[in-house]
């Protein structure tokens, strides 16, 4: 049960995640990016979403220093990427994401996205930061099911977690399904579409009957799929607002009607597409 901003999702592995956490991309600005993150964990939060790309893996590992919280109490995620990839480069690159963060492990590490021709060769370095216990759990990023397909094909592990672009436009009903069947906690990146929804009519319709906003409502329409969340701002009354979204449940007309808002409509790169 999804009860308040402590609530953790059971990963395959016994490794349990928060539902809701805080995503850090594009928080570039060092003195802001570190406010905002001590800012979260004041409010509660216990996770925090990171990749090297980011460039603000010391930006999270300072705030969590300064934090009044113990790292053991909090969950930190962190990605490789693309260039990166490869058995050898994606080991350095973990350390080097360690060191910037200036922690001993990291709770969960994901690849970042299924680079061809790579990334079964990357996962098998996760694997092996797995077993050595420098990482809690290990996981992907922006994979489709043939990715997941071929990779579980060809490993020990198979991921945790695979993190993806989701939301009431693109609700991956599918490859949610292919997840929940294999035991693949899903993880949605941009749950709000980087608030382009915020102006949909039924999403309004929906939020003003329950006296929300149509960004809790959208949190609250994937708490209910059992999606985790990582919802990412700067602003703490943004931050405190994407965590007030336990004292209420959404109907199942109200769920139909956001399932009815799909169009399969990406605002972030397609994986079969991206230029790597």
């Amino acid at each position: 049960m999804v009860k308040n901003l402590q609530s953790t999702f059971k990963l395959h592995n016994g490794v349990e995640i928060p539902y809701l956490g805080l995503g850090v991309y594009q928080m570039e600005d060092h003195d802001e990016a570190v406010s905002a993150i001590k800012t979260a964990i004041n409010l509660g939060y216990k996770s925090i979403d990171t990749a090297s790309l980011y460039n603000n893996e010391e930006s999270v590992g300072q705030a969590v220093k300064e934090s009044s919280v113990g790292r053991e109490n909090l969950y930190i995620t962190s990605k490789v990427w693309n260039t990166d990839q490869g058995y050898d480069s994606t080991l350095r690159a973990f350390e080097d994401s360690l060191k910037k963060l200036d922690m001993d492990y990291l709770d969960l590490y994901l690849i970042h996205w299924p680079v061809a021709g790579k990334y079964q060769d990357t996962w098998k370095a996760l694997e092996r930061l797995y077993e050595e216990g420098t990482v809690k759990a290990i996981g992907v990023s922006n994979f489709k099911e043939h990715h997941l397909n071929d990779l579980m094909n060809a490993s020990n592990e198979k991921p945790v977690i695979n993190q993806v672009e989701l939301h009431p436009r693109l609700s991956q009903q599918s490859l949610r399904e292919y997840c929940h069947n294999h035991s693949i906690a899903v993880e949605a990146w941009s749950p709000i579409a980087r608030g382009k929804l915020l102006e949909e009519p039924t999403l309004n319709h929906i939020a003003d009957k329950h006296g929300k906003t149509p960004a809790q409502v959208i949190l609250r329409w994937h708490l209910q799929n059992n999606t985790i969340i990582i919802p990412k701002s700067i602003h703490a009354n943004r931050m405190k607002e994407n965590s007030e979204i336990f004292d209420f449940s959404l109907t199942l007309e109200d769920m139909t009607q956001i399932n009815s808002l799909n169009v399969d409509e990406r605002f972030g790169a397609d994986p079969d597409n991206f230029d790597f």
